[in-house]
Formats: C-alpha cells, sequence, structure tokens
C-alpha cells in the first residue's frame, strides 16, 4: 500500500517562500508521475503542478512562474518550492500520483499566508 508524507508547511506573510516535501513508499517511485494538489477552506481540492518521471513539468496558471516541483528518485520524495506566497496560496497540500487513479491521500500540509 503506498503511503505518501508531506511536510514543510507553516505559517508565512505574503511574499514569502515555503519549500513542501512528500516522502512516498510502497510504490515504485521512479517511474510514476506525481503532483502536488491543495485545498483551500471550503473549496474542492485542486491540481497545483505535476512532474513526469522524466522530469518534465506543469503547472496550473495561478502558480507559474511562483512556484517549482522537482523529484528526488534516489528519496523516493517530490518537492514543491513555493516563493512569492500569496494569501490565496492558502490550503493544505497534497502530494499523489498525477497519472491514473490516486493513491490513498496522505494527511497533507497546512499553508497559510498571511497579508
Amino acid at each position: 500500500q503506498v503511503q505518501l508524507v508531506e511536510s514543510g508547511g507553516g505559517l508565512v506573510q505574503a511574499g514569502g517562500s515555503l519549500r513542501l516535501s512528500c516522502a512516498a513508499s510502497g510504490t515504485d517511485f521512479s517511474i510514476n508521475a506525481m503532483g502536488w494538489y491543495r485545498q483551500a477552506p471550503g473549496k474542492q481540492r485542486e491540481w497545483v503542478a505535476a512532474i513526469g518521471a522524466g522530469g518534465k513539468t506543469a503547472y496550473t496558471s495561478s502558480v507559474k512562474g511562483r512556484f517549482a516541483i522537482s523529484r528526488d528518485n534516489a528519496m523516493n520524495t517530490v518537492y514543491l518550492q513555493m516563493n512569492s506566497l500569496k494569501p490565496e496560496d492558502t490550503g493544505v497540500y497534497y502530494c499523489n500520483t498525477a497519472n491514473g487513479p490516486p493513491w490513498s491521500w496522505g494527511q497533507g500540509t497546512q499553508v497559510t499566508v498571511s497579508s
């Protein structure tokens, strides 16, 4: 069974930065496209960024140029560097596979951006 453990969230002022990490176990991590998702209060979970097995990246338009997704296959970990944070980036951030049905969701990591 796949397990996902997200970390790195916190409270930051607008314009600040955070780096999120997600450690995966129970899967052949290196062959999976991985994604970051977020859920703002009162809203549905949305896709934020993805990285393919070969390293190709994609972003939702609202974070393009501010966020960067990366991966370390040796560590079975995917990262999300978030810069120039805005209050609308507030939410719980999750990682999961970016192709096929999602695995079981982890607990997520809370990101709160104050104005």
